[in-house]
C-alpha cells in the first residue's frame, strides 16, 4: 500500500452581491466569495490538494474560468469530479485536515455542515474530515474583510487499481 500527501490552498475575494458557499455549505453574510464558480475556497482548496496529491497540477487545468461550463457551477460537482480521479486511478483519501482564514462571519455554527457535506461528497467518515476556522488578527486582506482564504492538507492510499 502507498500513500501520498497533497496540499491545497485558495483565496477570493469578498464583495456584495453573492451568496457566500463554504464547504458546501451557505452561509448567511452580506458579502460572498468573487469567482466564475460559486468560489467556495475550502472546496478548492481541497481539491487542490487532492491535485497535487496524485501529482496532475491545479483546479484551474481541469476547470478553467474561461470555460462557461463551469460558471455559477456549485463547487461540491467539482470536488465529486476530482474524487473521480482519484479512483479512477486506485486512490482514496485517508482524511483531510483544512483551515479557513477569515475575520467574519464567525463558522462554529456551520462547521458540522461542512464536514457532513464534504464527507458525503467524498464518501469517507465524517470522523476523517476536519475543518477548522481562524483570524488572523486583523492583518492582510483576510485580516481586513476583504477576503477569504483555505489552506487543506489530504492524505491519501492507493487501492490497487494503478498509481
Amino acid at each position: 500500500m502507498k500513500t501520498r500527501i497533497g496540499h491545497g490552498y485558495d483565496v477570493h475575494r469578498l464583495v456584495p452581491g453573492r451568496e457566500l458557499w463554504l464547504g458546501g455549505v451557505l452561509i448567511p453574510y452580506e458579502a460572498g466569495l468573487d469567482g466564475h464558480s460559486d468560489a467556495d475556497v475550502l472546496i478548492h482548496a481541497i481539491c487542490d490538494a487532492l491535485l497535487g496529491a496524485l501529482a496532475l497540477g491545479d483546479i484551474g487545468k481541469y476547470f478553467p474560468d474561461t470555460n462557461a461550463a463551469y460558471k455559477d457551477i456549485d463547487s461540491k460537482v467539482l470536488l465529486k469530479k476530482v474524487r473521480g480521479m482519484l479512483n479512477e486511478r486506485g486512490w482514496e483519501v485517508i482524511n483531510i485536515d483544512s483551515t479557513l482564514l477569515l475575520e467574519a462571519p464567525k463558522l462554529a455554527p456551520y462547521i458540522m455542515d461542512m464536514r457532513k457535506a464534504l464527507a458525503g461528497v467524498l464518501q469517507i467518515d465524517l470522523s476523517a474530515v476536519s475543518v477548522k476556522a481562524t483570524t488572523t488578527e486583523g492583518l492582510g486582506p483576510e485580516g481586513k474583510g476583504e477576503s477569504i482564504s483555505a489552506h487543506a492538507v489530504v492524505l491519501i492510499t492507493s487501492v490497487g487499481v494503478r498509481t
